[in-house]
């Protein structure tokens, strides 16, 4: 009986085993085929993506990469700008965030709970409801065509402090920060030394949340970057959309879209390993 039990048992284990192999397979070849159509798309011409589709590459790459690297629009300086914004939004954005998550984690002060609540009240406003006074702003403090206000404003994420604070509240002990104050180490070396070594996998996981959305961040830009030379490659993608019938080539498009997700690509491969342990502690509570 304890045979045919241990039996079933194992069938049973099996069977949802392949099912969820199953699932997988198919969520991960819906989350990649398209993929493997824009690097298709990539290679091919602009007439004969007016002819349908197709999965076999054509031979037009080292065209598009040519038209697109010597065409009016600077792809090179697009790249330089997307980079420079999305890295140092990353870096600020976590690095900040996790400094207000350990101030509300390690402090006790009368308002404490008024500013938690708070801030994760100002994740309820779109980005688009402050836009106009934020434009008006930006034009008061002749900032346009300048990079800052897109990496400035990054240091306030209440997503990314929401997410450092479930995160600390599982991992880092109140007790290991009184040693370290013990040992005469003071709030800041207390903070670099010990808090960011321990938060490292939700800071690599968030900087990638950070890198991809900045990256991609096309509305803000499109309203403060009017010089080709200092917008990013969102708005320069779109400007090449846009262009007259007669210049337009979906090839060029699909060349400049595969160019700028390469950068992506390298960024998530490398911060990659940290997102499950990032996840799984991250959303775990004591």
């Amino acid at each position: 009986m304890n045979t045919n039990a241990e039996n079933v048992t194992t069938g049973g284990v099996r069977a949802r085993r392949l099912i969820a192999y199953i699932v997988l397979v198919i969520l991960s070849f819906l989350c990649l085929f398209w993929f493997v159509i824009l690097f298709v798309n990539a290679t091919r011409s602009h007439s004969d993506l007016t002819r349908g589709f197709t999965l076999i590459p054509s031979v037009y790459l080292p065209k598009n990469w040519s038209g697109l690297m010597h065409g009016t629009l600077p792809v090179v300086n697009g790249l330089f700008n997307s980079f420079v914004v999305s890295a140092c939004s990353a870096v600020l954005c976590t690095y900040f965030s996790t400094m207000t998550a350990y101030a509300i984690h390690t402090y006790d002060f009368k308002l404490k709970n008024f500013f938690f609540t708070f801030i994760l009240a100002i994740m309820m406003i779109p980005a688009q409801v402050t836009s106009l006074g934020f434009l008006q702003l930006i034009q008061n403090m002749k900032l346009e065509d300048n990079l800052l206000p897109l990496i400035l404003p990054s240091i306030a994420a209440p997503v990314t402090f929401f997410y450092m604070k479930q995160y600390m509240d599982s991992t880092l002990s109140l007790s290991l920060v009184e040693a370290a104050r013990i040992d005469g180490a003071g709030e800041f070396r207390i903070f670099n030394r010990v808090v960011l070594p321990l938060m490292k996998p939700a800071i690599a996981v968030q900087a990638i949340f950070t890198f991809v959305s900045s990256w991609n961040n096309y509305f803000i830009p499109a309203l403060i970057l009017h010089k080709d030379k200092i917008k990013t490659l969102p708005v320069l993608i779109a400007q090449l959309r846009s262009a007259d019938f007669l210049k337009f080539d979906m090839g060029q498009v699909y060349m400049m879209i595969a160019f700028s997700i390469f950068p992506v690509i390298v960024v998530y491969l490398f911060l990659s390993r940290y997102i499950v342990a990032g996840v799984a502690l991250g959303g775990v509570k004591e």
